[in-house]
């Protein structure tokens, strides 16, 4: 299915995780990407990988601390000088931080996840939404997690963060979509993710296997979620097909958020 092709899409975090997952998926659809993220040898072999597997789809790397306005702005203009436009922004790279109680949160993680979460979501939105005012055209997908509309123990700024994405994906669907752009978020559970593995691993040092099945009973799908799983609806929102979905947060998490107590 190509329904992709030729659109151009920005992925941050695109080294591992959902980000990767996403890129491959887009790749399949005939989607050409620019590939964000920090790391930049993990960005280089996740580039190599899909254009191995995906030769027809034109790819750029931009290695970026998307904390750093300067950082953004340039992913930004480098796609735009690239491709000449910017169909869809999945702004995916985030972190978790640490597990901590509120009060003893060290105030210096708490800020460089606000930085990071939150700072790098509004920047992408900053430097791409007028590039698609120009086309009339333009999808934007911010991944809010169930962090954004639950709470989440031990994980206060992580929570904080994704709140508020959740909330400037709304405003930014209100204020932009006169424009033909779309602007949506993502809420995945615990997806099998390189960062929730190590958050199992900060709860169960010994046995974090342990950790992810007692997590996994409390979800009515009693399992945790795939990265293809997320890709597929990534995709989705991304597309054409999903021309009048507009300032939701859908939730990714197999039920779980619609839960009180134990199922």
């Amino acid at each position: 299915m190509k329904n992709m092709e030729n659109k151009v899409v920005i992925i941050t975090g695109a080294a591992m995780g959902l980000g990767l997952a996403a890129a491959k998926e887009l790749a399949l659809r005939g989607a050409n990407l620019t590939l964000v993220d920090y790391n930049e040898k993990s960005l280089d072999e996740a580039r190599n990988e899909i254009s191995k597997k995906f030769p027809t789809v034109k790819i750029i790397s931009v290695a970026a601390d998307v904390s750093k306005e300067d950082a953004v702005k340039n992913y930004a203009d480098e796609t735009v000088k690239t491709f000449g436009r910017i169909d869809g922004l999945y702004n995916n790279a985030g972190i978790e931080g640490k597990q901590a109680g509120m009060v003893e949160y060290d105030i210096n993680i708490f800020k460089k996840v606000i930085d990071i979460n939150l700072m790098g979501v509004y920047y992408g939105m900053r430097y791409v939404i007028p590039v698609m005012q120009k086309q009339k055209y333009g999808r934007i997908l911010n991944v809010a997690s169930v962090g954004g509309i639950r709470g989440v123990l031990n994980q206060t700024p992580y929570v904080a963060s994704k709140h508020a994405v959740a909330g400037m994906t709304k405003n930014a669907a209100l204020e932009y979509a006169r424009y033909g752009i779309n602007t949506n978020a993502i809420a995945p559970g615990a997806i099998l993710t390189p960062m929730v593995a190590e958050a199992f691993r900060e709860v169960n040092p010994a046995d974090p296997k342990a950790a992810e099945m007692e997590y996994a009973k409390a979800n009515p799908s009693k399992r945790l979620g795939l990265p293809e799983e997320v890709a597929k609806v990534v995709a989705f929102l991304l597309s054409d097909d999903a021309s009048y979905i507009n300032g939701q947060i859908i939730a990714i998490d197999g039920g779980q958020s619609n839960s009180y107590g134990n199922v």
